[in-house]
């Protein structure tokens, strides 16, 4: 067993055929903070050698997500397809000390025994025989010399299957569940290597982590059935088997495993919706692990000091979409506004609403307005969203706002009268901008909530937006006053206009 007091080596070993899943950043991210927690290091494994799978150009997004997600490992990424010669020499070596033997079996070029056993029902039969079938010893395995030499003298390829014990157990370690003992006999002849000369993950992984001094392998528990096997390569290698953490899965609201039909599966999808990878790593942490004292708000540096993979569940996860949310409006609200002024600048951008001014000259007015636009906030589109009438004066009118809150035929002429009142203020702040219009009320014999709601729409476009006078500091008295005239045609195209309600309504 690979001693605890040495500096830990981990690694994330992700395969080009698909972007970085949920599931698969979670476990980069556990692998990362066991690592920074323990002072040790993560490297990066790229397992390439699904030829018919794998899609090259897909690795550059796998890393570019993992950065995002603040990720970073030690050296450059390995590449399982450059690794030909090592597998091929681990099988060898395997098959020359008897813990292995050649098969001449039609398939054998395309089995792998990679993938964890499929749950039987207790009353498929059909499922147990294959099962059993699957299990059985492999003909091969007790050919005499002269069989092989009948077999290779008419060219028939072979692979390189694991002679697997037919009794006793193989035992490994697992941080999360618990020691493990397997029956040998539950276990098949897997294929090491096939007759096309390409290594099964079997192989690969352990010549690998065997290779790169890997200390612990934190994965998904979907591997747990994987582990025996590799094990007993370890043994058959004269290497000491890593100390295992297997990460229970991430499942759907319908408690099945997350796929596409519960939405968006990849890191870089929520990426481009406008969560912060902040948010994101702190939601990923908490599916599964536990912190202690019940913490949801957990920044990096309290994470990396308080993870180990002792306080991972053995339950499965699942994943809420409210409660991403949750997490973003938390790392939206929270932080120094200066942090996150970066993103909204990035953001506004994207939008094509950007002024440079807002990075120079004007940047306190620009962190004084995102600071109160951000409460109301869950994601970064809605600084270019709903919140655009704070950097643009090219914005819409709420369609439901307009017929809600422009009813009133007298609105035009309020707009101008207060527009003419705000453009004479010498000071332009909260309280004159609230003095200014409820004289206007008061003196129209009109509630100021009213104006008020007729106002937020008229400036920013909407009906729910910060408080009306703090907007109208943030806008500056010459967009408010433009903005108002402006509205005066808008709300004369209203189709619909009550008459006004002669009673008179003091606020």
């Amino acid at each position: 067993m690979t001693s605890l007091s040495a500096k830990p080596r981990v690694r994330f070993a992700p395969s080009p055929t698909g972007f970085l899943h949920v599931g698969g950043a979670r476990t980069a991210l556990f692998n990362w903070l066991f690592a920074q927690h323990e002072g040790g290091a993560m490297l990066l494994r790229i397992e390439d050698t699904d030829v018919e799978r794998n899609k090259p150009e897909l690795v550059d997004g796998i890393l570019e997500s993992l950065r995002w997600l603040g990720i970073t490992w030690d050296g450059d990424p390995v590449f399982q397809s450059q690794r030909s010669e090592l597998y091929r020499a681990a099988a060898a070596k395997i098959l020359a000390d008897g813990a292995g033997y050649r098969c001449y079996c039609v398939g054998a070029q395309y089995a792998g025994g990679d993938a964890a056993p499929e749950e039987l029902d207790e009353g498929d039969s059909e499922a147990k025989d294959k099962e059993a079938k699957r299990r059985a010893p492999c003909a091969c395995r007790s050919y005499t010399p002269e069989q092989r030499a009948e077999k290779e003298s008419q060219g028939i390829a072979f692979a390189i299957r694991f002679l697997t014990p037919r009794t006793g157990t193989t035992h490994f370690e697992d941080i999360v569940f618990g020691p493990s003992d397997v029956q040998n006999e539950e276990m098949e002849d897997f294929v090491l290597l096939r007759s096309t000369g390409l290594p099964t993950y079997q192989l690969s992984v352990v010549v690998d982590d065997i290779d790169m001094r890997i200390t612990h392998v934190i994965r998904g528990a979907d591997h747990i059935s994987n582990t025996p096997k590799q094990v007993l390569i370890y043994h058959a290698l004269g290497a000491t088997p890593p100390i295992f953490a297997h990460v229970p899965l991430i499942l759907g609201p319908d408690r099945k495993r997350l796929s596409k039909r519960h939405g968006a599966t990849s890191v870089g999808s929520y990426a481009e919706e406008g969560f912060l990878p902040e948010a994101f790593r702190n939601f990923l942490a908490l599916m599964g692990w536990s912190p202690g004292e019940d913490l949801e708000y957990l920044p990096i540096a309290d994470m990396v000091q308080r993870f180990t993979p002792q306080g991972v569940s053995r339950t499965n996860a699942v994943f809420d979409r409210d409660k991403l949310e949750w997490y973003n409006t938390q790392y939206l609200q929270k932080p120094p506004v200066q942090e996150i002024l970066p993103r909204v600048a990035a953001e506004l951008k994207r939008a094509g609403i950007w002024r440079e001014e807002w990075a120079g000259s004007e940047a306190a007015w620009f962190a004084r307005t995102v600071d109160l636009v951000r409460p109301r906030t869950r994601l970064l589109p809605d600084f270019s969203g709903w919140a655009r009438a704070f950097f643009s004066d090219d914005f819409e009118y709420e369609p439901e706002a307009r017929a809600k809150f422009w009813k009133d035929a007298r609105l035009p002429d309020f707009f101008a009268k207060l527009a003419d009142s705000l453009e004479k203020l010498p000071d332009w702040n909260h309280d004159a901008c609230d003095h200014a219009l409820r004289v206007l009320a008061e003196s129209e014999g009109v509630k100021a909530g009213l104006l008020i709601n007729a106002t937020r729409v008229a400036i920013v476009g909407r009906a729910v937006a910060p408080p009306l006078f703090d907007t109208m500091v943030a806008l500056g008295q010459k967009a408010v006053v433009d903005r108002l005239r402006r509205a005066i045609s808008a709300v004369r195209a209203e189709p619909k206009l009550e008459a006004p309600n002669l009673g008179s309504s003091k606020n």
